[in-house]
């Protein structure tokens, strides 16, 4: 399979000036490969060891292994570019930075839940041109690089062309998300219900699937209110290289606003207004916030 595109202008002196990403963007399934050979023998070991983070969060001995696994190959064949991974930080400096997550949905790998992958992006400067997520217990990957389209299957050599849907009408459309904790933390709950309601269909396929299916055009909006950038940055490029809205629930296209609305392009503005219904939250609100997040987060 031939990766069309992928130039850049190179214009400032923020970007490494390269004119094409197809390179790095079949290193980054290696990268991939590598990432599922150690996640796919943990998934359901019974000597998986879990820890809980200071956020508590969880994290597991595979999460760990698959980030160093992934920073050693890249000290090797990438010695001048940073590294940005959710366990171990940020390593060296320059315009090229790799960012990972080595197990998106965490809490569904430790529970033997199969919806869970590894992303990898390469950000030159501000900009995500490369985007791999590997989900191997699904049998499945999905990857882009700028101007090369969004491509997903099994392997480089069996994948077919990822595009948005066509839906224009809100009431026609499938909204997908993670959970309603984090909406009901950030005093966003009337907004998210507001969207529901207006919407076709809900469906909590959670996580990075919830974006993946956006870029085929199985779902038209998914959205999250509480994420980090090493959750979003391999997703933005596949979704955009797919056709699709990439933005913060501000409207800003970045994969570093905290927050992420994908759309098909048609209903994202629409989407916007809806979420963007908020309610201070008193201190009983507070407490109501905190009981539903406990319940139902599962990220």
């Amino acid at each position: 399979m031939e990766f069309p595109g992928g130039h850049r202008n190179g214009g400032g002196g923020s970007v490494s000036r390269v004119g094409s990403y197809d390179d790095d963007l079949r290193f980054a399934h290696v990268l991939a490969d590598a990432a599922d050979d150690i996640t796919t023998k943990r998934f359901r070991a019974l000597d998986l060891r879990v820890e809980t983070k200071p956020d508590l969060t969880p994290v597991s001995d595979a999460d760990r292994a698959t980030e160093e696994s992934i920073r050693n190959i890249l000290r090797r064949s990438r010695p001048r570019d940073a590294v940005l991974g959710e366990e171990s930080g940020q390593t060296g400096t320059g315009p090229r930075r790799w960012v990972l997550d080595p197990i998106d949905a965490t809490k569904n790998y430790v529970r033997g839940v199969p919806v869970w992958a590894t992303l990898i992006g390469l950000m030159d400067g501000e900009e995500v041109v490369v985007g791999v997520a590997t989900a191997p217990a699904l049998g499945r990957r999905w990857w882009a690089a700028a101007g090369g389209g969004a491509w997903t299957g099994r392997s480089l050599t069996k994948a077919s062309r990822c595009q948005v849907s066509q839906v224009s009408k809100l009431s026609d459309a499938s909204f997908s998300f993670s959970g309603i904790g984090g909406w009901a933390e950030t005093g966003r709950l009337d907004g998210f219900l507001s969207l529901s309601q207006a919407v076709w269909r809900t469906r909590g396929f959670g996580d990075f699937w919830s974006h993946m299916l956006v870029a085929e055009g199985a779902v038209d909006i998914s959205a999250e209110p509480d994420v980090s950038l090493w959750d979003l940055a391999a997703l933005q490029v596949i979704v955009q290289e797919a056709g699709g809205r990439f933005t913060s629930l501000a409207g800003i296209a970045t994969p570093d606003g905290g927050s992420v609305v994908c759309t098909n392009g048609h209903l994202h503005d629409e989407v916007l207004a809806h979420l963007a219904v908020t309610q201070p939250l008193s201190q009983e609100g507070t407490a109501d916030a905190t009981a539903c997040s406990a319940r139902y987060a599962e990220r």
